[in-house]
């Protein structure tokens, strides 16, 4: 698995500052070559006649099929113009910050500029800089002789005297960090400085290649130091890794945690979480594009399957890859992201999870690994680092906690849930949970689960069932606004389903839950009638959704307390005598739906209208939801004449209020801010979530997402 390292006479790399903490910045075009996302990782500059088309341009490349995402400025700074906004996030922003010193850097004020500022960040927040001198010595730069001496004095005839000085002491200061010269490195290769460059941004960036595992892990590294010593022997072709087992048994986190231990080896990784839940909901396709997005091949796009694996087969074919593809299915997924394995270049490193072993036979996996359950002692300090936040029990608790844990059957997903769910809890209902569990019949998973939900209050378990049938992957935020006009007090609960490990809060800020538990909660709405689903309380299914909707069943539709239309909805026309019986609806997803007829009194309950691409030939009467707290209308092509701003008025008036001043504001930083105040505001004003294009510093006026609070 091990790759070739340079020697230390070829990398003279020497220490650097340790890298920040920052955000990342938004996506900036014109004039920045910029990977597609929003977070850059490097920050290149550069002197633009010097080295664009040839070093430069080898690194950038170099750095982006790496993975790394990057920003490289391509334009020169205008005479008399100070870095803008874009320009300082690029800079600002960027993990790591390589200035490129070649003879001619002095002679660009952009250049000097840009100089100046990274090694204010250095000094300020900690960023890393690594200077690279192309073929110029770090004694020239420092003492400022020849070429570099005439730059500085041509720019005191028409700058001001302390920016030059400033940039002469930057000049200065970068000479004496540590960094390459080009011509000392493998006799001025330059193909060997890139390598060496890029294997350095890599390690200096490893933690961000890091995925996410809990911390409280028991008999993992057994388990990963087994697969690694399979997978190191000796192997010319594509390793496909398969860790197949039942679900809750911990196959994502061990697969997770055996990424991160091979992912320095690797030019290029890929992660893509949930395949069986995705491709349900949106297609395989939407997994494909999952796989190759974020790439400077650009190959976001993916119409249709037989697209997506010529456009898998051409970016992965030369590349050394390691990809985790975490819960596949069936065939289908199969056909559609591995192939028979030849889509990918000798060395390679494919980890597949699984509940069904069948398709790594089919695949051919080079390993298999089965995940059993754990044993006894460790699922007694799994339990116990959940239940008491220490590795054992107290004694007078021994007995019990033993019991509970040999009723799991070694699950690591129903100890670490039940022994939050008992955490603080007496003696007493540590016995009642006890009597339960026994009752579960063949330790079924699902049921073990579900003493924890009948544990949650009512309000508890709307929310938690909410996030099963909608909400895993969404913002945190957004939701809250509904289940708080609800009065579902969506600030406990929150906080309750995250510590009883009901759901968890990932670093974005978004909320997750285990499939078990999304399946659990699915399970328990199917179950309010599982021949009809006009009766149940929520439907996600947009078959089942389309199917009451398209088929008048209208008895009972007052029990449908949320509904989601999904991708199916694009293009169709719904009359409001469809909505007639749905007094209760307080979620709608319609993206891309119409909607026609007379809609007085209708909807009175409805709180979240999620109407992405909304089309422009609105005509729909009455159309005003009095109660609604959430409107989202991203991604609409709607003008100022568009008809469903009538209906809509009272709902978006504060909204346009606020958003004058912000509309107003050409600052960058200054709008962002603006826009996060007005996002924080308490329920009763106003919250304001928008999309800014940092090309422009515009807000792109109604074309994006709205929320008014009542």
């Amino acid at each position: 698995m091990k790759r070739k390292e340079p020697t230390h006479s070829e990398d003279p790399i020497y220490k650097a500052s340790s890298s920040s903490n920052s955000p990342h910045v938004d996506d900036y075009e014109g004039g920045i070559e910029r990977p597609k996302g929003n977070d850059y990782e490097v920050f290149l500059s550069f002197r633009g006649k010097d080295t664009r088309k040839g070093f430069t341009d080898h690194l950038y490349n170099s750095l982006a099929d790496a993975g790394i995402h990057v920003f490289k400025d391509n334009n020169e700074l205008p005479v008399g113009e100070e870095i803008g906004p874009e320009l300082l996030c690029g800079i600002t922003q960027s993990k790591i910050l390589i200035p490129i010193i070649s003879k001619n850097y002095a002679s660009s004020k952009w250049c000097l500029h840009e100089l100046a500022e990274m090694l204010k960040c250095k000094r300020n927040k900690g960023q890393i800089v690594l200077p690279i001198f192309y073929k110029v010595e770090p004694s020239q730069v420092r003492h400022l002789t020849g070429k570099w001496r005439d730059a500085i004095d041509a720019h005191k005839k028409n700058m001001d005297e302390m920016v030059v000085k400033e940039w002469e002491e930057a000049l200065k200061e970068i000479s004496l960090l540590k960094g390459w010269q080009s011509e000392k490195i493998d006799n001025g290769h330059e193909g060997t400085l890139v390598k060496i460059v890029v294997r350095k941004v890599l390690s200096e960036l490893k933690r961000l290649f890091q995925l996410s595992v809990p911390k409280q892990l028991v008999g993992i590294d057994d388990h990963v130091e087994q697969i690694t010593s399979l997978i190191n022997a000796n192997f010319n072709g594509t390793r496909i890794i398969g860790i197949y087992g039942m679900g809750g048994i911990g196959k994502t986190t061990l697969a997770k945690v055996l990424y991160n231990e091979l992912s320095s080896h690797f030019d290029c990784r890929r992660f893509v979480a949930n395949i069986r839940e995705t491709s349900q909901r949106k297609g395989i396709e939407c997994v494909q594009k999952q796989l190759i997005s974020n790439t400077r091949e650009n190959f976001d796009d993916v119409s249709n399957v037989d697209e997506g694996i010529g456009k898998i087969k051409s970016l992965f074919t030369n590349k050394n890859v390691l990809i985790l593809l975490d819960d596949m299915d069936d065939d289908t997924h199969l056909n559609a992201l591995v192939g028979d394995g030849t889509w990918f270049t000798a060395g390679s490193a494919i980890i597949i999870t699984t509940r069904n072993k069948s398709i790594l036979d089919k695949v051919g996996a080079s390993f298999l690994y089965e995940l059993k359950e754990l044993p006894l002692e460790q699922s007694l300090i799994l339990f116990s680092r959940h239940a008491f936040r220490k590795d054992y029990p107290p004694s007078d608790y021994e007995v019990i906690s033993r019991n509970i844990t040999s009723i799991t059957g070694g699950l690591p997903l129903a100890l670490e849930v039940i022994g939050s769910f008992l955490y603080g809890k007496k003696k007493g209902a540590w016995e009642d949970a006890s009597k339960k569990l026994r009752k579960v019949p063949n330790k079924k998973v699902q049921d073990t689960l579900k003493i924890s939900f009948d544990a949650l209050d009512l309000e508890d378990q709307w929310i938690f069932l909410d996030i099963a049938c909608f909400f895993i992957g969404s913002s945190q935020q957004s939701p809250t606004y509904m289940w708080d006009a609800c009065d579902f007090f969506p600030g406990t609960g929150i906080e309750v389903l995250s510590l009883m490990s009901l759901i968890k809060i990932n670093e974005d800020g978004k909320l997750m839950m285990h499939d078990q538990l999304r399946d659990l909660g699915r399970e328990i709405v199917r179950l309010e009638n599982p021949k009809e689903p006009q009766e149940r309380s929520r439907l996600w299914i947009y078959k089942e959704a389309l199917d009451v909707l398209d088929n008048n069943k209208l008895q009972g539709t007052r029990k449908i307390e949320a509904l989601s239309l999904g991708k199916c909805g694009i293009g169709r026309r719904y009359i409001a005598e469809q909505f007639q019986e749905m007094t209760n609806l307080r979620f709608l997803l319609a993206d891309g739906a119409n909607f026609t007829g007379d809609f007085q009194s209708l909807l009175p309950k409805l709180r979240w209208l999620q109407w992405a691409g909304c089309p422009s030939d609105f005509t729909a009467a009455n159309f005003h939801p009095k109660k609604l707290v959430v409107l989202n209308l991203f991604n609409s092509a709607i003008s100022e004449d568009w008809g469903g701003w009538v209906p809509l008025k009272a709902v978006i008036a504060m909204v346009q209020q606020a958003m004058q001043y912000v509309d107003q504001t050409t600052d960058l930083e200054t709008k962002i801010g603006l826009i996060k105040t007005l996002n924080s505001v308490a329920a009763g004003k106003i919250y304001v979530e928008i999309e800014v294009d940092q090309e422009t510093c515009k807000n792109k006026g109604r074309t994006g997402s709205y929320s008014r609070s009542y």
